[in-house]
């Protein structure tokens, strides 16, 4: 029986609620796990009702495992917020790429053993298989091209475009400009003039001297190369005007 790591994120279902906690099923490894009522929350909990009900989904994190005897402790206090939108993700991704996967192997009428090899292709490859569908379906025909996906590469081509949309990334930080010229507030408006136009270039004001840029493109490389352009243009303008310029990332 596979059993979780211990600090793993795990996808539960509460089954059976006590007054002391909660029975729980791991909704990955088809096994019972246990969360104590102090577990539960980071507070003191009077009504055990209040935060859990039977059938519900919850983002645990494992605490504890005892081999011996089958017993697994998680806990919802210990996930922060981000490791639960991540999990959720996760899971998400997971269940997109097998009903991908399912559509191009019923399109191509791939065998099982046919459909074991390209699942491998693409764990090789591309590490997931939908790591694998984001790149195709970026990429387009290029990358699809070789023996590796044989006959089938045209419907994971066609399956992958269709259903999945072009990745977006997002950077970016805050610039503090300060002037000492007799320019003032004027230069560093001139200086901000010369990003905003740029492509997927957002500017706004924080409070003096801090103001907020991001940049939203394909993938990181390209933000972060229009992050650092725009930084070395307010740079360039600053210093011809008794300016100073510098970028905290976020």
């Amino acid at each position: 029986m596979e059993l979780p790591e211990e600090d793993e994120l795990v996808l539960a279902t509460i089954r059976k609620i006590m007054p002391y906690g909660a029975f729980c099923s791991l909704d990955e490894y088809g096994v019972e796990a246990f969360v104590h009522i102090s577990e539960v929350a980071p507070r003191w909990i009077k009504n055990i009702h209040e935060f859990l009900h039977e059938g519900q989904k919850v983002v645990a994190k494992v605490h504890r495992i005892i081999k011996e005897k089958n017993q697994i402790d998680i806990s919802l206090k210990r996930v922060t917020e981000s490791e639960r939108k991540r999990k959720l993700e996760s899971v998400r991704r997971e269940k997109r790429e097998e009903k991908l996967f399912s559509i191009i192997t019923t399109q191509a009428k791939m065998t099982s053993d046919e459909a074991d090899g390209i699942r491998k292709v693409f764990e090789g490859k591309y590490g997931s298989l939908y790591d694998g569908l984001e790149r195709i379906a970026q990429k387009g025909e290029e990358e699809i091209k070789g023996d590796e996906f044989g006959r089938f590469g045209a419907v994971i081509l066609e399956v992958a475009q269709k259903n999945i949309k072009k990745v977006k990334v997002q950077v970016g930080g805050v610039l503090m400009i300060k002037c000492y010229g007799k320019e003032g507030v004027d230069a560093i408006k001139a200086a901000l003039s010369t990003i905003v136009d740029m492509a997927g270039m957002e500017v706004a004001y924080v409070g003096a001297p801090r103001y907020k840029i991001s940049v939203t493109a394909d993938n990181y490389k390209n933000a972060e190369k229009r992050i650092k352009e725009a930084v070395d243009k307010v740079d360039c303008e600053m210093k011809g005007k008794n300016g100073v310029v510098s970028f905290e990332r976020e």
